[in-house]
């Protein structure tokens, strides 16, 4: 389940997905009950690139000696340090193209080539062709540039272990290469490459390690604050989210004590009062992270003061959209008194131009938890016409449909909104549903979902969930 519409702080520049709707995970999932999207769903959601790319512009009056703040670890003159940063690039072959695999082997190659992806060789080989991959959505293409780009700094394949100097353009190499490892749900591979990294409190890793004149006589942190943050939840993608939590409370300890030296100086230091304000945000995205990370361990209780937290220190619209979320959670503990209380605190808050589809999204919801379908889809219907753009009503629209019986027409819907505007509801949560009514229709779902393959083929990039997954189509010979 997770936030729908403008309830996502920080709408991707590049990462454009749609967010899973909270039906997800009651339609796509998997043998054990568990939801295939689950580890990817979350109530506040963030989005890496996008977010590291406007914590950099964004306030460009902060100096870099405020953004790059955090101490580095204390090393003795004349003594080397024990711990060094090595790391390098885990696979010596490029990411392939799974949907191109899929349709030579189940159509026919004339198919294939209607493929139209960018490449490596398409883009220039620097930061701004991997910046034009990833607005393209060929992610699998991004991570292989990367490997390349890193080759060039001595970090590719076969590197790992070996001394190598580090730049803050190094870095961002490694965090966006992680990043959409994340994405696209190579686990494994994050999880390799990220361990040489630890938490990034390597003296390497810090401006101070090097001689002045490299990098200007600057200080702090080379590795931007979202590589820190992707790397204290990235356990949270492997099965480990009381790992996760501790690595952002250890994270939010720092930032927390960042901030504060700000607050105490704001008034007396040049840039103190946009310091704090800077700081206070980064402390605010931990918050975030450590409630998804509650929610997993079911610690409901650090969620309720968390969020009470949140929207205490919330602008208006910022309360409404908690709010939202908060009710949310509390419909998926079962708490259905305490999400309508919540939900109605949210619509209370309501600006008068603002729009109505946040409302009818959680009374939608609320009707779901209540069985009443019919109700729950006729709200949604009304949210789409007033958030149109919101590809995932049609998702909970199409769920409302089947739980009322009426699988024909569900099917007709999906099929309708992917005619319609074929690339933006080519998404994965839409197709794991579509997929999944094919097959409860009948015994020749597997045309279906070929055709289906064939539209991904055509209109879509990169899929971030497996094939045997989003389509159900076993790809392996």
């Amino acid at each position: 389940m997770a936030n729908n519409s403008s309830a996502q702080p920080n709408i991707s520049k590049y990462f454009a997905n749609d967010p899973p709707s909270c039906f997800d995970s009651l339609t796509a999932a998997d043998e054990d009950g568990r939801s295939q999207r689950a580890v990817a769903e979350a109530y506040l959601s963030y989005d890496y690139l996008a977010n590291s790319s406007m914590d950099q512009q964004a306030q460009t009056n902060i100096p870099d000696s405020v953004r790059d703040l955090w101490e580095p670890p204390k090393t003795v003159p004349g003594i080397p340090p024990t711990s060094l940063t090595m790391p390098g690039v885990s696979v010596a072959t490029d990411l392939t193209d799974p949907v191109q695999d899929a349709v030579g082997l189940l159509v026919d190659a004339t198919e294939a080539q209607q493929r139209k992806l960018l490449l490596p060789d398409n883009v220039t080989q620097d930061e701004r062709g991997l910046r034009e991959l990833i607005e393209n959505g060929c992610f699998r293409s991004a991570v292989n540039l990367t490997a390349r780009l890193l080759t060039i700094k001595q970090q590719g394949f076969g590197h790992a272990g070996h001394p190598v100097k580090h730049s803050p353009n190094s870095l961002q190499l490694w965090f966006t290469r992680l990043a959409l490892l994340v994405k696209l749900g190579q686990y494994e591979i994050a999880r390799v490459e990220a361990e040489p990294f630890g938490a990034l409190n390597n003296p390497d890793v810090f401006y101070e390690f090097y001689h002045p004149d490299m990098h200007a006589d600057r200080k702090g942190s080379m590795a931007p604050f979202s590589f820190r943050l992707l790397l204290a939840e990235l356990p949270v993608y492997l099965g480990a989210p009381r790992v996760a939590l501790n690595r952002l409370t250890d994270l939010l300890a720092v930032v927390n004590q960042i901030r504060s030296y700000f607050e105490r100086t704001a008034g007396t230091a040049p840039h103190a009062k946009e310091a704090h304000e800077f700081w206070t945000t980064r402390e605010t995205r931990i918050l975030h992270s450590i409630v998804n990370c509650a929610l997993a361990v079911k610690d409901f209780g650090l969620v309720e003061q968390l969020m009470d937290r949140l929207v205490g220190a919330g602008s208006i619209p910022q309360k409404r959209i908690l709010l939202s979320a908060w009710g949310r959670m509390r419909l998926q503990c079962g708490d259905m008194l305490g999400a309508e209380k919540k939900f109605a605190e949210a619509r209370r808050l309501k600006e008068e131009k603002s729009s109505e589809a946040p409302d009818l999204i959680d009374r939608g919801l609320l009707a779901v938890a209540q069985n009443d379908f019919q109700s729950a889809f006729e709200l949604f219907q009304k949210a789409s016409a007033a958030a149109p753009t919101n590809t995932m009503l049609y998702n909970n629209m199409g769920v409302c449909l089947l739980y009322s019986g009426k699988l024909k027409e569900a099917i007709k819907l999906y099929e309708g909104a992917i005619q319609r505007n074929t690339k933006s509801c080519l998404n994965e949560s839409l197709l794991v549903n579509l997929s999944t009514l094919y097959e409860l229709e009948s015994n020749h779902a597997k045309e279906k979902k070929i055709n289906l393959l064939k539209l991904v083929n055509r209109h879509r990039a990169d899929l971030t969930v497996g094939l045997d997954v989003c389509l159900k189509l076993q790809t392996t010979v």
